[in-house]
């Protein structure tokens, strides 16, 4: 496996490696500079026009002392997945340019992160949800210093959690329980008192996946 072994050699294959900052962003780049298919730098065209097009940050935020990725908890009074552990982000406008354009613009609106903080690496496959939407990730590594403004309708709190542990399978716990009627298997990631399931387990696991799969 090319990936596999170009990171080992780099030394930059295993989880521990990955709290360095500049090993994540070598990491991502060279996955997509090989051209596999999975790290994108422009947003795959919508072949399932369908369902909804929304679009998500994944941001990767670079302590000194390790990268964490930071996370929202969804408001309690929403309609829909009320109180879930969600990356910022939401459908795509029509005045939104791409997918990338909509990613930052929510992250902004929902929980004030600036776009100056904010250097985006490129796009992980989409993740088709069982709610009817097409969910375009967008990886990005969020520069320490900013300070976050909340919109309480649409988010509860953040908080962050060591990109180390996320990255460790040890923590991809597959649950199940039933929903319309089946029995749904799915991912999960406890993390203390947070519970992070559905698609934002399964979006986590797909940049695993991108980083450390052979």
């Amino acid at each position: 496996d090319r990936v596999g072994k170009e990171l080992k050699q780099a030394g930059y294959y295993q989880p521990h490696a990955m709290q360095n900052l500049n090993a994540i962003r070598f990491a991502l780049a060279f996955i997509a500079f090989i051209g596999i298919g999975t790290m994108l730098l422009i947003a795959p065209k919508n072949a399932e026009p369908y369902l909804m097009g929304a679009a998500v940050l994944v941001p990767i935020v670079a302590h000194d002392q390790g990268a964490t990725l930071l996370l929202t908890e969804r408001s309690k009074t929403l309609k829909d997945h009320a109180g879930q552990i969600a990356f910022p982000g939401g459908k795509i406008d029509a005045l939104d340019q791409d997918a990338r354009a909509a990613a930052l613009r929510e992250a902004e609106e929902e929980i004030g992160l600036h776009q100056n903080f904010v250097e985006d690496l490129g796009y992980l496959d989409p993740y088709l949800s069982s709610t009817g939407y097409r969910i375009i990730p967008l990886v990005a590594i969020v520069t320490p210093g900013f300070s976050l403004t909340l919109d309480p309708r649409e988010v509860e709190s953040t908080f962050e959690v060591p990109f180390e542990f996320l990255m460790n399978p040890a923590h991809h716990e597959i649950h199940e329980r039933e929903w319309r009627g089946a029995q749904r298997r799915y991912f999960a990631m406890p993390y203390e008192e947070r519970y992070i399931w559905g698609v934002t387990a399964g979006i986590i696991r797909s940049l695993y996946e991108r980083l450390y799969a052979p």
